[in-house]
């Protein structure tokens, strides 16, 4: 059932996502009811000029501890702004506009782009995302499914 509206679909605290615009089929990401924004691990970040707009390109390692499968993607720059870490530390991020697949639902959310090598999870889902009908189990995990088996190996099966 892929759906953009829709209400109560339970997800749990962790899950496997899939980014269409980006060719990325899986990437773990935790869903962070204490973040307004969701979040993708992001790296050599490029600002440019399209047809009078501001444009970003950036790259993408879906797999955690791994830099195979990079993934380059070029999008509109939907907004800048600061963004405080749980650790109280703010950073200046791009916002761009991303459709993800999250238990099966297709939702567009902001995401910003920011260096999450040193995180537990390329991505994090915030609540601009899950207000649009999701519900969070805190004790379940996966509730969309998992990764085959063979590309959880490539994560080292952290998962």
């Amino acid at each position: 059932m892929n759906r953009s509206s829709h209400s109560n679909t339970s997800t749990g605290w962790r899950e496997w996502v899939s980014l269409p615009e980006l060719g990325v089929d899986w990437i773990k990401a935790k869903i962070d009811t204490g973040a307004r924004t969701s979040s993708l691990h992001a790296f050599d970040v490029e600002e440019f000029t399209r047809d009078g707009e501001d444009w970003v390109r950036f790259a993408v390692h879906p797999w955690q501890e791994t830099r195979e499968d990079a993934v380059v993607h070029e999008c509109p720059v939907h907004d800048r702004r600061a963004v405080r870490s749980s650790s109280g530390h703010a950073e200046h991020r791009i916002v761009v506009l991303l459709r993800m697949r999250l238990v099966g639902h297709d939702v567009q959310g902001e995401v910003t782009l920011t260096n999450r090598d040193e995180m537990g999870f390329r991505m994090l889902i915030g609540r601009q995302v899950l207000r649009r009908g999701f519900v969070v189990d805190p004790a379940k995990s996966f509730l969309g499914g998992r990764a085959p088996r063979e590309m959880r190996r490539r994560n080292r099966g952290r998962d």
